[in-house]
């Protein structure tokens, strides 16, 4: 089971942002009234500003950007294809999140769940696909294993 772990360790992170993608295939509006919230309540200096300035009156190219990526990291991740470029993709969502969204909830509890999404990408970069992945097989291209 010990070699196994990395493959169903990344399976479920995987699992995890097919989830929230999923959230976003059915429409993005939803996304603008929270992004205006995270943006009123953040309190990093020049982040709030660049929230504020930038990203809410600019809400749809960075919200289908964030829904494609995070929909890419998903596929790569449960495929186990490109696994360590997913586990950067989705280290730097997750690092966007908490930066971000994170901060629109009072709830402490909920926070983690952005906070350890971050953690769980960096295990990803650091162990790899692991035995049971698509990766592995030499039919694959190099630029995807």
């Amino acid at each position: 089971m010990a070699q196994v772990w990395p493959s169903a360790f990344r399976f479920v992170v995987g699992l995890y942002w097919l989830y929230f993608a999923s959230q976003k295939w059915q429409g993005i509006g939803w996304m603008k009234p929270v992004l205006d919230s995270a943006a009123r309540v953040n309190p990093i200096p020049g982040l709030h500003e660049m929230l504020v300035s930038v990203v809410v009156p600019n809400w749809v190219p960075f919200a289908l950007a964030q829904s494609i990526a995070e929909t890419v990291t998903a596929v790569l991740l449960i495929l186990g294809l490109a696994t360590r470029w997913a586990g950067v993709l989705g280290f730097l969502l997750a690092a966007n999140l908490a930066l971000t969204v994170a901060f629109a909830s009072n709830d402490d509890g909920f926070r983690w769940m952005y906070y350890l999404a971050v953690l769980a990408n960096g295990q990803i970069i650091v162990s790899g696909p692991g035995p049971v992945a698509l990766g592995r097989f030499g039919w694959v291209p190099a630029w995807l294993r």
